[in-house]
């Protein structure tokens, strides 16, 4: 005599269901692996992109930064720290290093401190007649090309007919040599630097400066803290965490600059990174190894190097920041 068994509460609900949720999950797992198949698809150009342009290369460097390596050579040999031993050994790397340090020490802090009192000013004249033509205005020089606008900053500098000496003779100063000049040709790369960056900081610190709360500064406005003291107390803790960023951006490309030394400094001023060595950086001097010497090994080392000064700096300011920046 067979016995029916009892069904229990589960078993009963999956028998009426017709099946249970089995079905239903594998129709959802199907569903989840199709769209993310489909995701994936539409992403892959761009990741190719990346893989192609970005990801690929920077592996291959740092490959062939431990081997002697040649484009026109079918076998590259294992060096170890050969070529960052060369590097050691040669005065041109250590006097890039120094001017890529002092462009830096310069350039940061001149163009944040440009672009946050820029930013207050338009913020201040924002709904005045002609607000926006004058953000545009401060915006303009950094969508402009490096490359045209270095060829003009170069007349502007030309010695005997630029405009800079100009200015100086129309204020009876003494004439300059600028890009001509072993001490005043990378003062002036960072002049046009400061000129064609501090457009982009200033949008960063205008949109730090929209999202202030309101309710904050007219709070501290009816305790009487105005001026200077509204600025340094008030504003400058609330708007750090954009001061942060735009101090390592601004830094992290300050040290990679290329196109405008080498726009300015070639041609007739003794060629890029002249006039002798005086605006040869870091990034110059890779571009000259590599290309112009095909010492690729050797400019690999050299990017490597950058690269771990960059990320070296880059966290010393995180670790200072944790300590100075406000999040709200």
């Amino acid at each position: 005599m067979n016995r029916r068994v009892p069904l229990s509460e589960d078993a009963r609900v999956n028998s009426a269901t017709g099946g249970g949720l089995l079905p239903w999950l594998s129709w959802w797992n199907a569903y989840a692996l199709r769209e993310t198949l489909v995701g994936y698809g539409l992403i892959l150009p761009s990741l190719l992109v990346f893989l192609v342009f970005y990801y690929g290369p920077a592996i291959f460097l740092m490959y062939i930064a431990f081997f002697h390596w040649n484009i026109f050579a079918s076998q590259s040999t294992f060096v170890g720290l050969h070529n960052f031993s060369v590097l050691i050994h040669q005065p041109v790397f250590w006097q890039s290093l120094l001017n890529t340090g002092y462009y830096v020490v310069l350039v940061v802090p001149v163009t944040t401190l440009l672009a946050l009192a820029l930013a207050l000013l338009l913020r201040e004249t924002r709904n005045l007649r002609g607000g926006g033509l004058s953000q545009a205005l401060v915006f303009l020089p950094h969508v402009t090309p490096v490359v045209a606008t270095s060829i003009i900053w170069v007349w502007i500098f030309d010695p005997t007919f630029g405009l800079a000496n100009a200015v100086l003779h129309f204020l009876h100063l003494p004439q300059l040599g600028w890009l001509s000049s072993v001490h005043w040709a990378l003062p002036s790369v960072m002049i046009y630097t400061v000129w064609h960056s501090v457009g982009l900081y200033t949008v960063l610190f205008l949109a730090g400066l929209s999202t202030l709360p309101k309710q904050v500064l007219e709070a501290a406005q009816m305790d009487g803290v105005r001026g200077w003291m509204l600025f340094r107390r008030i504003i400058l803790p609330l708007i750090s965490p954009i001061t942060f960023f735009v101090i390592v951006l601004a830094t992290i490309n300050t040290m990679q600059t290329f196109s405008q030394i080498y726009t300015l400094t070639g041609g007739p001023h003794g060629g890029a990174g002249g006039p002798a060595f005086s605006t040869t950086t870091d990034s110059l001097l890779i571009y000259q190894t590599a290309f112009l010497y095909l010492h690729f090994s050797l400019s690999s080392a050299m990017s490597l190097v950058l690269f771990a000064l960059i990320l070296t700096l880059t966290l010393v300011q995180k670790l200072i920041a944790d300590r100075m920046v406000f999040y709200r």
